[in-house]
């Protein structure tokens, strides 16, 4: 899908007079005072070519000042196009209330054939999460047979060419997740997702090898449950990037492996979800291989000096004559083996798999996996924050600090060891859903079954099953999915 990403202006009236609306934005004082932000020299020359003042104009609808609050000026002079001003509450101007703020203003003008200048906020930080979400607010997707759908065009008034263009890469990458998720499972299988995925490694300069059929003979637990719907069948996708610069020293930089939960369809197999409707959402149980290539694609474009490999775990859990069925006992990559006891738990299985191939072949400096894995996670969390598991207390706080600034929140949860027992197995080495437990802390226990795969690396653990998914159309995000984890992958590997 087509979306609208913002471009950078010159900071004067004239690039401002070209666009149908001009957004401003508003906070408060410590004296309780509205104050109009930006640029005053563009602000004041604002006033005077359309003669009025903004804050009368703002008094007039009683503002709280609330980050997000939005009020519309109708404004009309015969030497320009600008037919209205947005002023857009910043709140206490914090990077949080400036995301809210623009996706306000995104979302004023989604759908819409319109111009945008904006001139909200300044600092290379809020420039960048401005438009970002600025962008998220435009956000569109569907499959309507109507195919007129229209987008503005986003202007930033910034000299700040470099940020801007980076934010872009972020926001693009969020949308590439976002229309991964939101493509329908009988669309989205395991072999188109991995062709999407070699698409964008040919676009973005990044390699893309993928394993299927026999060759998918020692990866026991993706073979369990993409075997269940063998048109297409499961497929491995390993992708890797190296920064431009650095091919021929390889060894001397950091190696991060990002492993990603890719289940196009999650009927629960033998299993089956119940109630039925339960299901519906389920097309997006492949968000955290979404955001996991979506990451890599913009990292490629970014370059930092870091290698990141990425595999994309992709099966659908469907129910036939081949799924695998609850008692079954499988041989994980590695050789560990596996009593299954509800295939509605399919996820901890395929990436349990790809935890152990990263260990075992790719001497991973950092391996981190990302999946909507429990529901347990949602109950505990709600929707605004990942729950992440780690033993690094030092790498959990980095995580949980960039989580904060670019707007993909982690909660750092324990991994009790007084709950090891519920994994033990009577035939097997464990069984996976920690049934021999009574502990009601679903989230924690499958954190530990995937921990039995990781060897000694720096490992973590982000259990997205809340932040995914948005059930409602509200601020940044579309009903649906919402590319979480792009940001935050992003910006943590930028950082090493």
């Amino acid at each position: 899908m087509k979306d609208a990403f913002a471009q950078s202006a010159p900071i004067t009236l004239e690039s401002a007079m070209r666009s149908q609306a001009i957004a401003l934005s508003y906070s408060k004082n410590e004296k309780d005072e509205l104050v109009v932000e930006g640029p005053i020299k563009l602000v004041s020359a604002i006033e005077k070519h359309f003669e009025l003042i903004l804050l009368d104009e703002l008094s007039f609808f009683s503002p709280s000042g609330k980050a997000g609050e939005l009020f519309e000026i109708p404004v009309s002079a015969t030497d320009c196009e600008t037919e209205r001003i947005f002023l857009v509450g910043l709140g206490d101007k914090s990077l949080g209330s400036i995301r809210l703020a623009a996706a306000a203003v995104g979302r004023k003008v989604r759908g819409k054939s319109i111009k945008v200048f904006s001139a909200c906020t300044d600092g290379v930080d809020e420039l960048h999460a401005f438009a970002v979400s600025l962008t998220l607010g435009t956000y569109l997707w569907n499959l309507k047979s109507d195919k007129d759908i229209k987008y503005p065009e986003l202007f930033i008034a910034t000299n700040d060419q470099e940020t801007l263009d980076d934010a872009v890469v972020i926001a693009k990458a969020i949308c590439t997740a976002r229309d991964l998720v939101h493509t329908p499972a009988n669309i989205k299988n395991p072999a188109w997702l991995a062709q999407e995925a070699t698409t964008l490694g040919k676009e973005f300069g990044f390699e893309v090898k993928v394993l299927s059929g026999k060759e998918l003979a020692e990866f026991g637990g993706l073979r369990a449950v993409g075997n269940s719907s063998p048109k297409p069948g499961p497929r491995f996708v390993e992708l890797s990037y190296l920064p431009r610069t650095s091919k021929k020293n390889v060894n001397a930089l950091e190696h991060v492996v990002l492993v990603g939960k890719g289940i196009t369809f999650d009927t629960g197999g033998v299993s089956l979800k119940r109630p039925y409707d339960t299901m519906i959402a389920m097309k997006s149980d492949m968000a955290g291989a979404a955001a996991i290539l979506a990451t890599v694609s913009a990292i490629a474009q970014l370059q930092p000096k870091v290698r990141v490999t990425a595999l994309m775990m992709l099966a659908e859990n469907a129910l036939s004559g081949t799924s695998q069925r609850p008692s079954d006992v499988i041989t994980h990559f590695g050789g560990t083996t596996v009593e299954v006891i509800n295939t509605d738990a399919e996820g901890r299985l395929v990436l349990a798999d790809g935890l152990a191939y990263a260990d075992k072949n790719l001497d991973p400096d950092y391996l981190v996996d990302i999946a909507t894995l429990t529901g347990s996670a949602t109950l505990g969390l709600g929707r605004q924050y990942a729950a992440m598991y780690t033993r690094d207390n030092k790498l959990a706080k980095e995580l949980v600090s960039i989580g904060e600034e670019s707007g993909d929140k982690v909660w750092h949860m324990p991994l009790i060891d007084d709950y090891q027992d519920a994994l033990v197995s009577d035939i097997a080495d464990f069984n996976h859903t920690a049934d021999k437990g009574k502990y009601s802390a679903g989230s924690v226990t499958a954190a530990l079954f995937l921990e039995k795969f990781v060897g000694e690396r720096r490992w973590v653990h982000l259990d997205i099953a809340g932040t995914a998914r948005s059930e409602v159309d509200a601020g940044e995000n579309p009903k649906g999915g919402t590319g979480y984890g792009v940001r935050l992958l992003t910006d943590w590997i930028m950082s090493l």
